[in-house]
């Protein structure tokens, strides 16, 4: 059986050049196998946590959840990876997985390889296993007090990946404001593009990156507490 999971983020531009001290952190944004949508893996309360960050086909909902109150529910910001815990000894999370292509949860690990692969295996009833790769696409993600964003991390634009690899996925330099003396003039106002491509504050959301920080995402912060 074939683990066929959907989540996801593609970042413009992608992440290349990752370094050895990074291959035992799960965190980041990586792309599922089929390439259909991405996955933000952050650490939320001490487990490990994913949540669609990015869809390839915008406004899917949850309908094959047997829940019949979430069968509407957008799939762009819903947890996938649940309450991951660290197994000792080892590059390995276990915990559950969500897999919105039939509705069900599984047992389930995520196991880092190298610096820029993630494998997740999923089981039903300890046996009838499968799993897949996904492929990283941003660096991992630092704690921060709130369990935020990184200030400076990159952020999705939800456009595929450019040639020419750029982090930031956007080309816009921050706005300005303010004159600096009474004789100067007025600078020019930014242009709009620029003003939507500022970054936002750790645990905020922009235009470019509506899901930010997972951590605080309903679902994973009421789990937590």
């Amino acid at each position: 059986m074939r683990l066929a999971l959907y989540t996801g983020l593609i970042l413009a531009g992608g992440y290349t050049c990752l370094t050895p001290a990074l291959a035992a952190d799960p965190t980041g944004d990586w792309r599922v196998a089929d390439a259909v949508a991405n996955i933000r893996v952050a650490q939320c309360n001490g487990s490990m946590w994913g949540a669609v960050s990015w869809e390839k086909q915008p406004g899917g909902r949850d309908e094959y959840n047997p829940d019949a109150s979430k069968k509407t529910r957008p799939t762009l910001g819903m947890a996938t990876l649940i309450d991951m815990k660290k197994k000792p000894g080892v590059d390995q999370w276990e915990g559950q997985v969500y897999n919105a292509k039939d509705g069900q949860l599984y047992s389930a690990t995520i196991t880092t390889v190298g610096t820029d692969q993630l494998e997740i295996k999923g089981c039903v009833m300890g046996f009838l296993c499968g799993g897949e790769t996904w492929t990283r696409v941003a660096p991992p993600i630092p704690l921060s007090t709130a369990n935020a964003m990184a200030k400076g991390a990159p952020k999705p634009t939800g456009a595929a990946p450019k040639a020419q690899g750029n982090n930031g996925g956007t080309t816009g330099g921050p706005t300005t404001g303010g004159t600096t003396g009474a004789s100067a003039p007025a600078p020019a106002p930014a242009p709009a593009a620029q003003k939507t491509a500022t970054t936002a504050k750790p645990g905020q959301k922009n235009a470019a990156d509506p899901v930010g920080d997972i951590c605080l995402l309903p679902e994973i912060a009421g789990f937590a507490h």
